[in-house]
């Protein structure tokens, strides 16, 4: 399924410059990820009582377009990889103008980490399943033990 959802840039995610700061583009692509976590019914309180949490290892952001105060922007997220168990998981979101520009693309490399033991841990069954409604990037590839 194709996940995207469309935000305003706000004051705060401007810099000195008068367009969105840096950062901002990765705070939009993480909110995203957790509201489509939690749609999938695994909102923080879920994370919480199952003592487990998604970490990143790798966020990479290409800004192409400039975003503007109180321009609409639309964030999707799509599978760009995911292990065999769940464990690790890769997703491209793509960031794009009102005018359907893409204006940058954010590259997150993650898993999930058993907040108790402060490890990597394998996730319920239904979270992959979750995961696996994501459409699949056009360089999706499966993560292989080692990998990533």
């Amino acid at each position: 399924m194709e996940y995207a959802k469309t935000y305003t840039a706000r004051w705060a995610d401007m810099d000195p410059n008068v367009h969105m700061r840096h950062s901002a583009y990765t705070d939009y692509a993480a909110q995203l990820r957790l509201e489509f976590l939690a749609e999938e019914g695994f909102p923080m309180k879920r994370f919480a009582e199952l003592g487990i949490g998604p970490i990143l290892f790798r966020e990479d952001t290409r800004f192409l377009k400039e975003i503007s105060l109180s321009e609409t922007i639309r964030v999707s997220a799509e599978l760009s990889g995911l292990s065999a168990d769940g464990a690790r998981w890769s997703i491209i979101h793509t960031i794009y103008k009102a005018d359907g520009r893409v204006a940058a693309t954010v590259a997150v490399d993650g898993a999930w980490l058993d907040l108790r033991l402060r490890k990597l841990t394998v996730p319920p069954t239904e979270m992959v399943a979750a995961m696996l409604k994501l459409d699949k990037h056009e360089t999706y590839a499966d993560i292989e033990r080692g990998q990533k």
